[in-house]
């Protein structure tokens, strides 16, 4: 392969401290494969403030390498999970209180959920349960700060959108401890999404088994009308 490029994820785009957040970096892998929908696998973690290489693979997919380690991968693949009605944003916004009321121990300045995180600085993806029903979600409105020169939210960020409530629906709806990562993540882009919309991103289990649990997530709007699709892998730390 010789159509590569170098990237460093900003230090400002951590997921967990000197760690890529995982759904911007799947996002941007997902828009150098050539589909729409994209399963992105994580096999070690993408450190920020460090040059890392991005290249396409002859089946469509693109990769990302440290060296000579394999950092993640994405290949064309459709998410197999129907959505689940997104819940009210009145539902998720008093889900999303009650989460900064009562936070877990051991968040980190996550750019996607961290607690720190202003509109313009993050996603604020806090994710609470929803009561009465399977679901997390948050109620959250992207900042002009995380948007493009047209003022929509970055597909990249879409993706990140689906990322994080994966780790909620594991801690509150599987009793999960916190510190899991995202082993795979797979998704469709359904329409744009500007910035200032009031967003609604949630999350269902699918299964469980061992270390290892499995989620569908989604990103609505507050109309319900669905932007993104995807289903989760996840991989609890060891005891």
């Amino acid at each position: 392969m010789t159509d590569f490029e170098t990237i460093t994820v900003p230090a400002r785009l951590c997921g967990y401290p000197g760690v890529a957040f995982g759904g911007y970096v799947a996002g941007v892998l997902a828009a150098r494969a050539a589909a729409k929908a994209v399963r992105v696998d994580f096999r070690r973690p993408v450190p920020t403030d460090s040059p890392v290489r991005l290249a396409p693979t002859a089946a469509g997919g693109a990769e990302l390498t440290g060296g000579d380690a394999l950092l993640a991968a994405a290949a064309p693949a459709e998410p197999a999970v129907e959505a689940a009605p997104a819940p009210s944003w009145e539902q998720a916004s008093a889900a999303a209180d009650a989460y900064r009321a009562a936070p877990p121990d051991g968040m980190v300045d996550c750019f996607g959920c961290g607690l720190h995180r202003t509109p313009d600085t993050g996603l604020r993806l806090h994710c609470g349960r929803i009561p009465g029903t399977p679901l997390v979600a948050a109620a959250w409105t992207p900042g002009p700060g995380v948007g493009d020169a047209g003022g929509m939210l970055p597909p990249e960020l879409v993706w990140g959108a689906l990322d994080c409530p994966g780790n909620a629906a594991g801690r509150l709806l599987d009793d999960r401890r916190a510190g899991a990562v995202t082993a795979s993540l797979t998704a469709r882009l359904l329409r744009p999404v500007p910035i200032g919309s009031r967003l609604v991103s949630y999350a269902w289990m699918l299964g469980s088994e061992g270390r290892k649990y499995r989620v569908g997530t989604a990103l609505a709007t507050a109309d319900g009308d669905l932007c993104a699709l995807a289903e989760a892998l996840w991989v609890e730390p060891r005891a």
